[in-house]
């Protein structure tokens, strides 16, 4: 896996807890988690589909371990940082991406 997984786009909805954990938890991060070893860590923000009972029953209960994200500590989660140079590479374009794989 080399470390990284497929992108995912819930194209078109929002985010439920239900469907965070039936299409991003069970058939990417489980067998992700699985395949780095014993010192992976799992994080997630705290988005409310990440921090809903269901999601941390589910997490614990396929024993993933997992890293705590402090509340209103975007600096501390690297996703975030990601996720603002995305945005400003996106922002600099001259024409939007139109499709997934221009962006």
């Amino acid at each position: 896996m080399n470390g990284r997984t497929d992108l995912y786009v819930f194209a078109g909805c929002s985010v439920t807890t239900v469907r965070y954990r039936d299409e991003i938890l069970h058939p990417l991060v489980l067998p992700f988690i699985a395949a780095m070893g014993a010192n992976a860590i799992f994080m997630n923000d705290n988005a409310r589909p990440h921090r809903a009972r269901l999601v941390q029953s589910y997490l614990e209960s396929e024993i993933i371990p997992q890293m705590a994200c402090p509340a209103r500590s975007p600096d501390l989660n690297s996703t975030e940082h990601v996720w603002d140079i995305l945005g400003r590479r996106i922002a600099g374009r001259s024409v939007p991406p139109g499709t997934l794989h221009e962006l």
